[in-house]
């Protein structure tokens, strides 16, 4: 090898292409190729799914830098359709095979930077390599279902798997008119979200005409006799349910993505716990002169401090830049992330950072949970209601994950509660954020604001909350909990909370002697404002009292959410 260090990337989407741009501007000296399989580099993944309907007229819009434009731009020697098959560690070369050619050759490297990225999973049923199947992940990809879908008479669409790319697929493919089914195997779509954030996501989509089915599985695919897909069959949770078959026109497979480690495993790299590459802040494996960047690698969670892996853009770009900078001699490291995450879902924002109340108790936190319904702005100028559900440590008050969903305003609040997560920040902390306020953006206080409010004093027992989850195991448990419902007659006339108890709050002062003070009690109404306020006249009579997280909506949608999975 020469003394002019050559640093050799294997992909070039995100992670790749940061990698190699930030380490030519560490050095001019430099020599780096970049081997791409594919035709396209340093794509938009994500955009993939509005191509599909026709918010993005042109996959150039996608891909707006050929690999021409990064050769010229950074001196870099970009080899696409060029696919790397094998690594030797020891001999520092890496196998490329042309694909246009066939021919195979060797080339050496100093330092070798695996950006491989993700596959999507593909189940083995019978039928799943008709014409007509589809997965989704790359330019190519949305080429030839747009295709498909301008070129037949497809009609109806399934979606198998309810996560990001499934739900924008079938955002976009409804918008293009065509009738849709979504096929989940777990009990809600977005299964990332808690099941009583969920719930809002279950709605939307099925009051746009979305068929959802959640607890189903795909057994297997039909075919018409030319090969092309005619229908999915279906499994449903129902006990002795035989499934039944749904019409397809064209089947999305979104069921997920694992990382592509044949070259890892060729050089001899550990992979982590998590299935992915193990790597430290820098992007170095274990084996000298190999790094891992993107998809294919590991990150660190910033609220547990454990490996973790959640493939997206945003991580990627991250930590290609951070290794390109070591490369060539930078300190840069990767801090760790929080999976924060947002997607639109027809007329709704839906969005998570940090853990969820699930992952919060498996990692062994006490959990204290708020289920905040506020508008994003005042409702004079317009303002819709958001669902904050937030999630706190009880024993240190710090703050450990949200999710939230609603019409407006919803990137804005997980965006400063994924930076006070970042920086250690206490429930109690959040109240005295310094926000943005003017009544066409925001209330004078914040839903940020009053979801901190409600986490302290849940935490600190001068305002307890229990949600509707727990309420309802305690009572199957046979824990007799007085339930006080605090709203007028016409808002109880809609529906109440299953054995409570009727009690305007203008009239609870004057009808506490109705309850019993012996027993636990748990308040309510709409949304949990009222209910607090009734919370407060109860306590100060020596009542043990607790409002109910998020009030009646948010009971009553993880009733039907329970009703559903158990139906």
């Amino acid at each position: 090898m020469s003394d002019r260090l050559k640093i050799v990337v294997v992909g070039s989407v995100a992670a790749g292409t940061s990698a190699a741009a930030k380490a030519r501007r560490g050095s001019e000296e430099a020599e780096i190729v970049v081997y791409e399989r594919d035709l396209d580099i340093s794509y938009s993944g994500c955009g993939l799914p509005y191509y599909l309907g026709g918010t993005v007229e042109t996959i150039d819009e996608l891909t707006p830098r050929d690999a021409a434009w990064f050769a010229k731009r950074y001196g870099i020697d970009v080899r696409t359709g060029h696919e790397v098959t094998a690594v030797d560690a020891t001999a520092r070369t890496v196998t490329v095979r042309d694909l246009a050619t066939g021919e195979t050759f060797t080339d050496d490297y100093d330092e070798l930077v695996l950006a491989t990225g993700v596959s999507p999973v593909v189940p083995p049923l019978p039928g799943i390599d008709a014409d007509g199947v589809f997965t989704l992940r790359n330019p190519s990809d949305a080429r030839a279902v747009r295709q498909w879908v301008e070129t037949r008479e497809v009609g109806h669409v399934v979606v198998v798997g309810a996560g990001y790319i499934g739900l924008e697929t079938a955002e976009q493919l409804t918008e293009r008119g065509l009738d849709v089914t979504v096929v989940e195997m777990t009990g809600h779509a977005m299964p990332r979200l808690d099941a009583d954030v969920a719930g809002l996501v279950d709605d939307e989509l099925r009051a746009h005409g979305v068929e959802l089915l959640t607890g189903a599985r795909v057994t297997g695919i039909t075919t018409h006799d030319d090969g092309t897909v005619r229908g999915v069959q279906v499994a449903e949770a129902t006990a002795g349910d035989a499934g039944r078959t749904l019409d397809a026109g064209v089947v999305i497979v979104a069921v997920g993505v694992r990382p592509n480690l044949d070259l890892a495993r060729a050089a001899g790299v550990t992979i982590g716990t998590t299935g992915a590459v193990a790597v430290d802040r820098q992007g170095r494996t274990d084996v000298d002169h190999v790094w891992a960047v993107g998809d294919v690698a590991e990150s660190f969670d910033l609220v547990t401090g454990e490996p973790t892996w959640v493939p997206l853009g945003s991580t990627a770009n991250k930590t290609g830049r951070v290794a390109g900078d070591a490369l060539t001699g930078g300190d840069l490291e990767h801090r760790g992330i929080l999976g924060t995450s947002i997607v639109r879902v027809f007329d709704l924002a839906v969005a998570q950072t940090g853990l969820t109340e699930d992952r919060a108790r498996e990692a062994g936190f006490d959990p204290v949970v708020v289920h905040n319904i506020k508008p994003d702005r005042p409702t004079y100028l317009g303002g819709q209601e958001m669902l904050i559900k937030a999630v706190a440590d009880r024993g240190t008050g710090r703050l450990l994950g949200a999710q939230a969903v609603g019409p407006a305003g919803v990137d804005k609040r997980i965006d400063v509660l994924a930076t006070a997560i970042t920086f250690g920040a206490k429930a109690e902390d959040l109240f005295h954020l310094d926000l943005a306020y003017a009544p066409t953006y925001a209330t004078t206080k914040d839903p940020v604001h009053y979801t901190g409010m409600a986490l302290d004093g849940a935490i600190s027992g001068r305002a307890p909350l229990v949600s509707a989850a727990e309420l309802e195991l305690r009572r199957h448990d046979g824990e007799k909990v007085q339930v006080v419902d605090v709203r007028s007659a016409k808002d109880r006339a809609k529906s109440a909370v299953e054995d409570s108890v009727h009690i305007p709050l203008a009239e609870l002062r004057a009808r506490a002697g109705e309850l019993d003070p012996t027993l636990p009690t748990v308040t309510y109404c709409n949304k949990g404002v009222t209910g607090n306020a009734g919370q407060n006249v109860l306590r100060h009579l020596g009542f043990d009292v607790a409002n109910l997280s998020g009030g009646n909506k948010t009971y009553q949608r993880y009733r039907r959410g329970q009703e559903e999975t158990s139906a």
